[in-house]
């Protein structure tokens, strides 16, 4: 049986039914079975219904024919006359379910196949697709039809039961109290015979303005929404149902028409029962044939179905159509309208109408519904793609795939991939901080007095500027200096990593006073290394907190990038279970890696408190370069005036003689040329004005000098070893100790390489059931799609 697209409910509808002939069926065809139609037009008919039968309607607006009406607006004798069945007249059954009606014309002799079609579930919730269900055999005897619909609706309106129960019950029980007022799901029949019409159409539910005592108030609102989901696509043609005996503006119907279709492009009226029109009051009704009040595109109609009394003599459908000819041809006003309105009354030029707008609908939806078909099944296979990996049947071997998948990917991760975002690459600017802090905390010595602090300038260490790509800084007005005259990109980069001098600068004085405090049973002018051991432990006691600071911000940075990776890999396998133990495995990993690289940095930190270094050629040079540079400083501050004098002094020119050799002048009794004079009669020749400054006495604070010169040089040495160090430590046993050996935890973590290995594979590889009903959802759409889109390919 094929899908049709969600059914409404019809409401109680009393007019009167037309009964078959005697032998089951007529001598002329019914509703639109014309012979002179078109064959091209009937081709076009049978591709919809083929469409319909695909169930496709659920995502594709295909054209089709709605009736509504107000409730005993005479729909239920429209819909006779049109397919030429019976319908139910059992009060509360025939208006409490939708029935959708789909005939097609055939050379084989006349049947008719009922199912029930279930939109919704026992419990009222909407199923991902409509499931059919046959209701007994195909039925061959016209005067079966009504007995079997009125069972059908028994059996829809009692979801609990089963629907056979119903086939066979008693009359009792088909008279007892439904479990339901109204349901959404419907009957749906399918006529077939060589003189039934070439259409398809659906009986709403007739729009109802109050219940009964037993019934609810929210089935008003339930009868209007599903009434409105049909007639609101584009491509329903609305079959508004009028009737005479009852003011129009009291028929909401024509309100939710009007609504949905306010240019009344796609709707025709339908004025029923004429004949219960109280006397004088027909010419209210005429203006609407007239098409002079509210106004359609294809204007109003009006037809007559037999009465009561012709129902109980069993009035056939032909004659029903020769009664209401007679009625239009001999009743006033309706026979003394002009010709050209006589075309809007009576049931053929209805039918015949009907069957001209919705062929010329197919024949222009036909284009685009290919195009929709192709749209939707593009857009069905997409979500279908962007669903999570359906469930293996071997899940083992799937779990298996994507951890060895996952420990290729983390390897090549921590061993460094090309991307800006690549784990290397992140924690890379950490390691360059931590190296800046580790330099910064560079013993501060000043080789003048304290009392000079400030003013006098400190040259720079300008034989470390090539060395040190952030350069180095030995004093705060030196740092200032070196940033303006440098461009403030490195000062911006050293900003953040300048030391936190807590002590200040060391002061020559300092240091030699310190000097003599720790003296003991030393020479007169010497003094115990314990002075440059206490510098050391100094600057050594600031590189802990850098260091594991270190540890803690590449530990984050792994953590966060195993999290990704493990997304990555593993949130589109089951319900996510895998994915949350393989992070608490890998976490539990990693933080174990910490521990032990925390361990590895105090280690590090232990092994140099011990001032040490084989390096002696680099420590030698170092010291030299420093002691070179302090000893130069304070001989610039304490020979200024000498160094003044000798730079403003030159020598006497020469004189020549009468012989042609150069005789120099004797020179004059002042400054330089004085004492250079002096030191000749003393008999040391040779001495040159710069050699002066040599033979001042020594600097009291030479020894100080030697102890700031040995620590600044040892550091120079320690601090680059720690600096490499550690994060070689960092990257062993964090960086590189985050994939060692994780293949075997995460088998022992998720026990998979157990007893109990299939079993625990086989729950994780479990499906949410909402991407399982997702996925059949899709599938089934999927399914309507290509049924439809190759019924397509066959016109």
């Amino acid at each position: 049986m094929s899908d049709m697209s969600l059914s409404d409910i019809e409401s109680d509808i009393t007019s009167m039914t037309i009964s078959p002939s005697q032998d089951g069926s007529e001598s002329q065809g019914v509703g639109l079975s014309n012979p002179h139609l078109a064959q091209e037009r009937r081709a076009m008919l049978d591709l919809v219904n083929k469409l319909h039968s695909t169930g496709v309607q659920v995502d594709i607006d295909l054209p089709q024919i709605a009736v509504i009406g107000s409730q005993s607006a005479g729909k239920s004798s429209l819909i006779e006359s049109i397919s030429g069945i019976t319908l139910p007249r059992a009060a509360g059954t025939c208006t409490r379910c939708p029935t959708e009606c789909r005939l097609s014309r055939s050379n084989g002799p006349w049947q008719c196949i009922i199912a029930l079609r279930f939109i919704t579930d026992s419990k009222g919730q909407v199923l991902g697709q409509a499931r059919n269900e046959m209701f007994g055999p195909t039925i061959f005897d016209k005067a079966q039809v009504e007995e079997r619909i009125r069972r059908a609706q028994r059996a829809i309106l009692n979801p609990a039961k089963l629907a056979k129960d119903f086939l066979t019950g008693e009359d009792e029980d088909l008279q007892s109290p439904s479990e339901l007022s109204f349901s959404t799901n419907c009957v749906s029949l399918q006529i077939t015979g060589p003189e039934v019409a070439d259409l398809s159409f659906c009986d709403l539910p007739g729009l109802i303005a109050s219940v009964s005592r037993e019934g609810r108030e929210s089935d008003i609102k339930l009868v209007e929404s599903l009434v409105t989901s049909y007639i609101r696509k584009p491509s329903c043609i609305i079959l508004l149902t009028v009737a005479c005996e009852t003011d129009f503006e009291n028929q909401g119907a024509h309100r939710l028409a009007k609504q949905y279709d306010p240019q009344g492009k796609r709707t025709i009226g339908v004025l029923t029962k004429p004949d219960r029109i109280p006397t004088g009051e027909e010419s209210n009704w005429l203006p609407f044939i007239r098409n002079e009040k509210e106004s359609l595109e294809n204007n109003w109609y009006c037809v007559k179905q037999p009465g009561s009394s012709d129902i109980k003599q069993g009035i056939t459908w032909a004659q029903a159509r020769t009664r209401e000819d007679e009625f239009f041809s001999m009743t006033p006003p309706w026979s003394e309208l002009e010709g050209i309105y006589q075309k809007y009354l009576r049931t053929s030029n209805l039918v015949d109408r009907l069957s001209s707008i919705l062929s010329d609908l197919i024949s222009k939806r036909l284009p685009e519904i290919q195009q929709e078909l192709e749209k939707s099944i593009h857009q069905a296979h997409t979500a279908l793609n962007q669903l999570p990996k359906e469930p293996s049947k071997q899940p083992m071997n799937e779990i298996l795939d994507l951890l060895h998948t996952f420990v290729n990917d983390l390897t090549a991760h921590v061993e460094g991939i090309p991307d800006r975002d690549g784990l290397i690459q992140r924690i890379r600017p950490a390691q360059q901080k931590f190296r800046a802090t580790i330099r910064a905390t560079a013993p501060n010595f000043k080789p003048i007095e304290r009392k000079y602090a400030g003013k006098k300038k400190l040259p720079r260490a300008r034989f470390l500027a090539n060395e040190e790509e952030d350069g180095v800084f030995e004093s705060e007005e030196e740092e200032e200096d070196y940033g303006s005259s440098h461009g403030p990109g490195l000062a911006e980069a050293h900003s953040g990593t300048k030391r936190k001098r807590d002590a200040g600068p060391i002061y020559v004085d300092e240091v030699m006073a310190r000097a003599h405090q720790a003296r003991t049973r030393e020479l007169p002018g010497n003094f115990p290394f314990i002075v440059q051991k206490t510098y050391i432990d100094q600057f050594l006691s600031e590189w802990r907190s850098p260091a594991l600071i270190l540890c803690k911000a590449i530990h984050a940075e792994i953590a966060a990038h195993i999290k990704t990776l493990t997304k990555k890999h593993f949130s589109s396998f089951g319900q996510g279970g895998l994915e949350q133990r393989v992070n608490v495995l890998l976490q539990a990993h990693v933080n174990g890696c910490l521990q032990r690289t925390e361990a590895q940095i105090n280690w590090l930190l232990d092994i140099e408190n011990r001032p040490f270094s084989l390096n002696s050629h680099y420590l030698s040079d170092y010291k030299d370069k420093f002691l070179s540079l302090f000893k130069g400083t304070r001989r610039e501050d304490r020979c200024s005036d000498l160094n003044a004098a000798i730079s403003a002094y030159s020598p006497p020119p020469l004189i020549a003689t009468r012989s042609g050799v150069p005789v120099q002048p004797q020179p004059q009794q002042t400054g330089i040329a004085k004492i250079l004079s002096g030191l000749v009669e003393v008999g040391m020749l040779g001495i040159k004005p710069e050699d002066l400054p040599k033979l001042l006495p020594s600097d009291p604070m030479e020894p100080a000098l030697v102890i700031m010169a040995d620590v600044r040089a040892y550091f120079q040495v320690a601090y680059k070893r720690f600096a490499d160090n550690v994060p070689l430590a960092v990257d062993h046993e964090l960086v590189l100790g985050a994939e060692r050996g994780v293949l075997k935890i995460l088998y022992g973590g998720l026990g998979i390489n157990g007893p109990d290995g299939h079993r625990i594979c086989k729950d994780l590889a479990q499906e949410s059931p909402q991407n399982a009903d997702r996925r059949e959802e899709l599938m089934k759409k999927l399914e309507r799609l290509n049924v439809a889109s190759q019924e397509l390919l066959r016109l």
